[in-house]
Order: structure tokens, then C-alpha cells, then sequence
């Protein structure tokens, strides 16, 4: 299984490989973002791990008692628990660690959020919303190779995440992958794309990564998808001909991969498509569902919600029981600044636009009071950047 790591946390002369060294600036962000310091021993001082493969997790109690005890740590500190001493480090990091709390519902979700700064280069930060008050925090060491692209894919499978394809004004389209393990804080580059792709979309759905449509060498459109398969490491490419040019929008839906093009209010006509699992092909979506889709989409337990950019931030839902659109109710023009993105965390629907300004709004809970959507907000980010994606790490 290939890694993105590297288990001494040392740099190497691998081109696409960055130091989690330079992902830090002061320990207090180290520990916020779940970044770990690496600590290691040395001389004749190394006399407690002198044999890590038999030294138990916590001395005195089997190692079954200590995953039990230690995969209830919430993940804010996982940080800490990496610093304690090697064997912990390879724990915290470990396909072990990942599936235990997963298995047993001890997983947190962590939001992450791609943009681009007044420099016009790529930048990521992380939210914790089990403490919003503490805000976005920035990761720091993007690839060097990829961080003055456009169009560059973000798409996270597992506890990884995967930044793919792009462009530049000098640069053609690229088949270029990255991939960031968020338990190790390491980027390493990883398995390149079938076909060059800049702006292309991409879903997780049954369990790989679909990278569809986009344009291709010397502009060209690229009338095909293709798919990541994290047991083969690899990509396999299909074409298709509904792959249609400005694809600006992907979600999945009752089984089903959604693509819809450039939207307006003046034109219902959109074109949209769904992906049949069982023969494989693109086909055409009912246009009363693809009429509504007017802006960035989430599903949330099922549902299906669009954020209307077109006039203020209104937030609507399809109802598939009535097949019409229906509007959940505004948002206050004070806290939110389009363009926006959406990601849902439980029922919970994360509104992140330019700057990262932030709300939250729990569809469950929801009150409407004249017509405006009560909700939270998290303070204001200090920086104007635009957020092109964002994505939800769950561990």
C-alpha cells in the first residue's frame, strides 16, 4: 500500500515530498491544526524504546486496553499523543488507529477549505467545528509544483486528501496528483491522472474518486471521466460523450453521481447528467431537478440543498416527494460574502465564502423568523482569500 509519508518525518531528495518541519510556525498552531512536532531520542539516552516492536503502548496494560483507552482522545490532541513517543506516533498515523474509532463511531470530522490569496496562489486551512470560536487555521508546505495553478481539483477520499490536474497562464493542463494524509500531516505526490485535466469535478462514490470532464491539453474539452482505486493505486479512464464542457457543479445523490453545468436564474435550461452505476453511462436528469440547481450544492441525510447566489444567499432544498424546489428561507447579507462554497458536517450545513466567512445551519433545528434562516457564524477570518472548495475529513 503506497504511503504519503515518511515515517522518520525527515526531508528526501523525492520530488512532490514536503518536511512536515516546514508545515509549522508556532506551537499553538501545531496543535490546533492536528500538526505534530516529531520528536526523537538519540544516544545512549533511547534505552526505553530500545525495542518498539515489543515495548507495550502503556506499560502495564495490553495493547487491546490501551487502543481502547487512547482512541477516545479527541482529535485535537492527537497532536500530543504523537509527541509521546514513537510507537504512539505510528498508533495515531496507523490503518489501525483510522478503523478502530471508526468502527466504533469515535470519528471527528475536521472541514478543510481550498483558496486562493491576494497572490493569487492556492492556500488550505482546516476548521475544527467542535470549536469554532477558535476559527480556520492555516496548513502550511502545499506542493511548490501546484500552488500557482487554476483549476486544480480537490476532492478527499478516506482520511486523505487529493489536490489533481490544473493549469496555469504558462502551463498547459496537468495530470499532476497530490495526495495530504491529515493523520500524518505529510503531502507526498501520488498516482498521476489517465488524461490532463484543469477545472474538472470530482465525487467519492463507491469508495473512489471520480474525476470528471474538465478541459484538456491546449483547451480542449475532455469528454471523459476516470476513477481512483486506493487498493490498485491507479486510474482508469472512460469516455463518455454527455461529459459536457462547464461542468460547475457535482454532487451524489440516491446512488447516483450528479453534474450540472453553468447555471443562471435567466436560463432553466441547464444541462445535467447522473452517472448509472449499472450500465456505466451518463444520462440525461430530469429537468425539474436540474432547473433548481442554481449554485453549490450539498446532500444532507438524503436531501438535496442549493445555496442561490443570484440575489443575496437563499438557501433552497429539493423536495423529491413533490419534485419542486422549495425555499428553506435567507441568510443575513452581514455574515455571508459570495461567492460561496457548502459542506455538511451531521445535519449540519458549513456556508463558506470569500475570507472564510463562516455560517452554520442545522437543517434539523432550523427556525425560519421572517423569512431569514436562523443560524451561527464564526469570527471573521483576517484574510480576503477566495474559497474555491471545501471538503470534510472525518478520523
Amino acid at each position: 500500500m503506497q504511503s504519503c509519508s515518511n515515517p522518520k518525518g525527515t526531508k528526501t531528495n523525492m520530488e512532490g515530498f514536503y518536511s512536515e518541519s516546514e508545515n509549522f510556525v508556532q506551537t499553538e498552531n501545531t496543535l490546533d491544526n492536528d500538526q505534530s512536532v516529531e520528536v526523537e531520542n538519540s544516544g545512549p539516552g533511547r534505552n526505553s524504546e530500545s525495542d518498539p516492536e515489543v515495548s507495550p503502548l502503556i506499560p502495564g496494560l495490553p495493547d487491546d486496553i490501551a487502543l481502547f483507552c487512547l482512541a477516545r482522545v479527541p482529535r485535537r490532541y492527537h497532536a500530543l499523543l504523537k509527541c509521546v513517543s514513537r510507537k504512539w506516533r505510528d498508533l495515531v498515523c496507523g490503518e489501525e488507529w483510522y478503523s478502530y474509532r471508526k468502527k466504533h463511531h469515535l470519528q471527528e470530522s475536521w472541514i478543510y477549505a481550498l483558496g486562493r490569496d491576494k497572490s493569487e496562489q492556492l492556500c488550505c486551512y482546516v476548521l475544527d467545528p467542535a470549536r469554532l470560536k477558535r476559527g480556520w487555521k492555516p496548513i502550511l508546505g502545499l506542493p511548490h509544483r501546484c500552488i500557482r495553478r487554476k483549476g486544480v481539483g480537490f476532492e478527499v477520499l478516506g482520511k486523505k486528501l487529493f489536490l489533481f490536474g490544473g493549469c496555469g497562464w504558462i502551463e498547459d493542463a496537468t495530470n499532476e496528483v497530490y495526495c495530504y494524509d491529515a493523520a500524518m500531516n505529510k503531502w507526498n505526490q501520488a498516482a498521476s491522472l489517465v488524461v490532463p485535466r484543469c477545472y474538472c469535478v470530482s465525487e467519492v462514490f463507491d469508495g473512489k474518486i471520480f474525476a470528471i470532464g474538465g478541459i484538456g491539453p491546449n483547451s480542449s474539452n475532455v469528454p471523459s471521466w476516470e476513477t481512483y482505486n486506493p487498493e490498485t493505486l491507479n486510474w482508469t479512464l472512460r469516455e463518455n460523450s454527455n461529459i459536457f464542457p462547464d461542468i460547475e457543479d457535482s454532487i451524489v445523490l440516491d446512488g447516483k453521481i450528479y453534474i450540472c453545468g453553468v447555471s443562471s436564474p435567466l436560463t432553466p435550461a441547464v444541462p445535467a447528467f447522473f452517472f448509472e452505476p449499472s450500465s456505466t453511462t451518463w444520462q440525461p436528469a430530469a429537468f425539474d431537478l436540474a432547473s433548481g440547481w442554481h449554485g453549490p450544492a450539498v446532500v444532507v441525510d438524503g436531501m438535496l440543498y442549493v445555496l442561490d447566489q443570484s440575489s443575496g444567499t437563499r438557501l433552497m432544498m429539493w423536495q423529491k416527494d413533490i419534485r419542486q424546489w422549495v425555499a428553506v428561507g435567507r441568510l443575513s447579507p452581514l455574515l455571508t460574502k459570495p461567492p460561496c462554497r457548502l459542506v455538511a458536517v451531521g445535519n449540519n450545513i458549513f456556508i463558506i465564502g470569500k475570507g472564510l466567512s463562516t455560517v452554520v445551519f442545522n437543517v434539523e433545528n432550523a427556525r425560519n423568523m421572517d423569512g431569514v434562516l436562523m443560524s451561527t457564524s464564526i469570527p471573521k477570518s483576517i484574510s480576503d482569500d477566495d474559497v474555491i472548495s471545501c471538503k470534510a475529513i472525518t478520523i
